[in-house]
Formats: C-alpha cells, structure tokens, sequence
C-alpha cells in the first residue's frame, strides 16, 4: 500500500523539483506563485525520505499528513471537486498509514486494529 502512494509521490515530487510546465501550472491554478514549486518538491523528496527510513517512519508519515492536510485546505480554498480533488490527499494518506501499520509491529501494538482480549 505505502508503495503506490510513495510511488505518486515520488512522480509529484520529481515533477515540482524539475518544474515541469504541468506542475507549475497546477501550482498557479492553486493560486501559489510558481517560485513556490521548487521548494515544494524539494520538501516532499525530504519528506519521503524521512518516511522511508524504517527507524524515522513514523515521523515521515507524520509530517506528509501535515503536508496533505495543507493540500486539502487549498483544495477546499479554490472548491476543487470534492471526490477527485479535495479528498484525494485523504486517500494518499490513508494507503501511507495503513501501509506503515501494516509494516511496523510497534504501531500496531499503539494503535491496535481491534482491542485486545
């Protein structure tokens, strides 16, 4: 699961950091300045690495669901449609946790599927 989200992510990532002229007019569509997209992937390469890293998970998921939540408040901003836009930043996090859960025994001791017997 955390791989077809990392991998859309790296695609996104790559995309801003090497201002691709779709990126950065997705960018100006958001109303950001197209200054912004650079950092932007430069952030989120940095995020996902920081997810990537089994010691320093926990953490990157962490910070990439502050980061959706930001892209969710554009989206609402500028009234995206709500199944294809506003909440796509929900399922991208949604496959990034499940996808740590089901990889990382300590999470799933914190947050337990279902309670314990």
């Amino acid at each position: 699961m955390s791989g077809l989200a990392v991998l859309f992510l790296i695609f996104d990532a790559v995309g801003k950091v090497l201002s691709a002229p779709q990126f950065v007019e997705g960018t100006l569509q958001l109303g950001y300045p197209a200054s912004v997209v650079v950092g932007l992937g430069v952030l989120q390469l940095v995020f996902l690495a920081v997810y990537l890293i089994p010691r320093t998970s926990v953490l990157g998921a962490v910070l990439w669901t502050g980061y959706l939540g930001g892209a969710i408040a554009t989206h609402v901003r500028v009234e995206s449609p709500l199944f294809t836009h506003v909440l796509s930043p929900v399922y991208f996090a949604a496959f990034l946790w499940v996808g740590l859960w089901l990889r990382n025994e300590r999470l799933r001791s914190i947050l337990p599927f279902r309670e314990a017997q």
